[in-house]
């Protein structure tokens, strides 16, 4: 059994059913080896009841994990997904399993978590779930990058198992149709110019991230873009300056016909090398730096 002596090989391949998920979103794995023993390993972002394809990465004393590579077989609770970036993106794991199940996967890891630290019987009444299931988000922090090395530019989200990779998420479901206007307006302004986006690796280039901020109640959004400082150093620079390029995506946002309304443009500068969005300095193009909400 693993935790005991393994069979299962580091760097090899292997296949088994999903037996539970544990938070954060382990899954616990059984594999039947050459010898019709069974092993176990946790793979994450798996859900209850599927047979994955994983490969082991890390293998230790009484612990076994993988690195999901393959869903080969949905589970029995799935569905077909809303989203057209479902499997491509990293996040929305559970999307093909309908809410109510999701609560009961959920509800069932709480209570696991607080029963291992709360002594005696655990009064555990569930978990309440939202009315909300689509269009809940009120901020998105979007990145700027390629679907694959070498691609055109890309604005959305990291690609599933990937830190370098970036999916165009302009039909997610998960946010207001503001958002996805948003994001197909500043992905074409900038990749009709042939502006870079800022490769961690290399530490070059000029386009970071893209945050947006919805208030649902009073519909205000905050639309902020994050640079590096090297526009200079950008083959646009030697045709129009930096002013004008943003004033001109400025002008090209505020003509969008929105459900809500822009109360602010921001430009940020971060030369930092972290992948984070922090601010060097930061300018207001338009309007305000701040929105309203009535809670």
């Amino acid at each position: 059994m693993c935790g005991m002596e393994y069979r299962l090989k580091k760097g090899s391949v292997y296949e088994g059913k999903v037996e539970k998920v544990d938070f954060p979103n382990k899954a616990t794995v059984w594999v039947t080896d050459e010898d019709g023993q069974k092993e176990k390993a946790i793979v994450k972002n798996a859900i209850p009841g599927q047979t994955v394809r994983f490969c082991v990465n890390k293998k230790r004393k009484g612990h076994c994990e993988g690195r999901l590579m393959e869903v080969v077989e949905k589970s029995p609770l799935e569905t077909n997904p809303a989203c057209p970036h479902f499997g491509k993106c990293g996040g929305c794991t559970y999307q093909t399993v309908a809410y109510e199940e999701q609560l009961k996967i959920k509800s069932a890891q709480v209570e696991k978590l607080l029963s291992e630290v709360v002594s005696g019987e655990l009064p555990f009444e569930g978990i309440i779930g939202s009315p909300v299931t689509e269009e809940y988000r009120n901020k998105m922090e979007f990145s700027f990058g390629d679907e694959y090395k070498d691609g055109p530019l890309a604005l959305g989200l990291h690609k599933k198992g990937s830190f370098y990779d970036i999916v165009t998420v302009d039909e997610c479901q998960i946010v207001q149709s503001d958002y996805n206007m948003i994001l197909r307006i500043v992905l074409d302004f900038f990749k009709d110019r042939d502006i870079p986006y800022y490769h961690k690796m290399r530490h070059s280039g000029y386009l970071r991230h893209l945050v947006v901020r919805r208030a649902i109640k009073t519909g205000e959004i905050l639309i902020h873009l994050v640079t590096t400082s090297t526009y200079a150093e950008c083959g646009e620079s030697k045709k129009i300056s930096e002013e004008e390029l943003l004033g001109q995506l400025k002008e090209k946002l505020l003509a969008a016909d929105y459900f809500g309304s822009v109360a602010g443009i921001l430009h940020t500068y971060n030369d930092s090398l972290a992948d984070v969005v922090q601010s060097d300095r930061t300018d207001v193009l338009y309007g305000r730096d701040y929105i309203t909400e009535k809670i």
